[in-house]
């Protein structure tokens, strides 16, 4: 699948605009009236659910270039289909860097996608923006000088507040963890043992899954029978629901923890059978449109009139949409500060100096901010409980 935005008309503003011929050869994927970017997207494959963000993010930019675009230049987002494959990644950025000549990779889906394709783009001299993943790793400016974390808690961080959470309840508790057998369900793992220490291993029962497996059923009777009383569930959607659903056949009830990449009520909790994850926990950064407390919110209101107009197709209920407005929102930020100067250095200059950013869909007080020594922009959450309808949010923000 290839989503790719259209391109105006050449403006005499814009032709005006355009820098010299020794700044134009610094600048690929930049014309007068236009700027390439490009992302790989599971369109197919096991978390096919995902392509919504890729989808927003089309949908956005769209809505963007009937508006004049950027500094006068159009979006223009080539956005293709990789299966949630990391070989298959590889081969579309490839494809976006050598045949497309993209001036940046943008919100690319998956932490071991976004591994794989790393430092390929480094020797490239590609910025590698706003990645769709809340791996840690990506904050490690040794590691991934040129990429910033997308708009959303990282997973080590999110892992953390639950550990310090459960142990505030029962300092006593042991721990139970269904997790994705790939980097992102390990950084879980890694936060639960920031906090539990040398305990952790006395401390935590782990079991894993493949995406390409059928059902979890097995883990989650194992980890049952461990007697812990906290229960974390690191996983995706389909998994997500799957644990929610057999924990509560079996009659398991600890205090349980849900990854936020999966309180979706529409695919996840009603799945899994609504009374099934009462009292589950999870945390939140962004505003969820179903719930009432945002009816009339000035934030909502537009983000709904994007998705009715340029999305007409999508659920609405489904928050990879809210995720796919905050991260172009973002990218538009960065590349309105860059100007004319739309060189590699400038872009990466400017991704790297975000200065309490409110974006409409954030939570209230929750701001993004990086600078060249923090590339990780969202650094807060809110914890919030199923109460067997929707997601109630506390007033604690962590």
């Amino acid at each position: 699948m290839r989503f790719v935005t259209r391109v105006g008309v050449v403006s005499a503003l814009a032709a005006l605009a355009w820098p010299t011929a020794s700044n134009a050869a610094e600048m690929r994927g930049v014309t007068a009236t236009e700027i390439k970017i490009g992302q790989t997207m599971p369109y197919s494959g096991p978390v096919s659910a995902f392509g919504a963000l890729g989808k927003g993010e089309v949908g956005y930019f769209k809505m963007l270039n009937e508006r004049g675009g950027i500094n006068g230049r159009k979006i223009n987002l080539i956005s293709l289909d990789d299966s949630y494959a990391p070989p298959k990644t590889v081969e579309q950025t490839r494809r976006l860097v050598e045949s497309d000549e993209v001036a940046l990779i943008f919100s690319s889906i998956g932490t071991a996608h976004n591994t794989a394709i790393a430092k390929y783009l480094q020797s490239k001299n590609i910025p590698q923006l706003f990645l769709a993943s809340g791996a840690s790793k990506f904050a490690d400016i040794s590691q991934y000088p040129q990429a910033t974390v997308g708009v959303q808690a990282p997973f080590r961080y999110e892992a953390r507040l639950y550990a310090r959470y459960a142990l505030a309840k029962n300092p006593n508790a042991k721990f139970a963890v269904i997790s994705q057998n790939d980097d992102f369900g390990r950084d879980y793992l890694a936060g639960l043992k920031d906090v539990l220490g040398d305990k952790y291993d006395s401390l935590v029962t782990g079991a894993t899954y493949e995406i390409s497996d059928p059902t979890i059923d097995s883990q989650i009777v194992k980890l049952k029978a461990s007697g812990a009383d906290v229960f974390v569930i690191a996983a995706t959607p389909k998994f997500a629901a799957q644990s929610i659903r057999k924990a509560f056949e079996i009659g398991w009830k600890p205090m349980t923890f849900l990854s936020n990449v999966a309180v979706w009520v529409s695919t996840v909790m009603q799945p899994a059978g609504l009374e099934a994850g009462i009292g589950i926990l999870s945390t939140a950064y962004v505003k969820d449109p179903d719930d009432a407390a945002w009816k009339n919110d000035a934030g909502v209101k537009p983000w709904r009139e994007f998705m009715t107009k340029y999305v007409p197709e999508a659920d609405q209920h489904d928050t990879n949409y809210v995720n796919a407005y905050n991260s172009a929102m973002a990218l538009e930020a960065v590349l309105k500060a860059c100007g004319d100067d739309l060189s590699t250095d400038n872009i990466l200059k400017q991704a790297y100096a975000i200065k309490d950013i409110e974006l409409p869909m954030l939570l209230p007080e929750i701001k993004i901010n990086t600078s060249p020594t923090d590339h990780v922009p969202v650094d807060q959450m809110q914890f919030m409980r199923f109460n067997g309808q929707s997601w109630e949010r506390s007033a604690d923000r962590n």
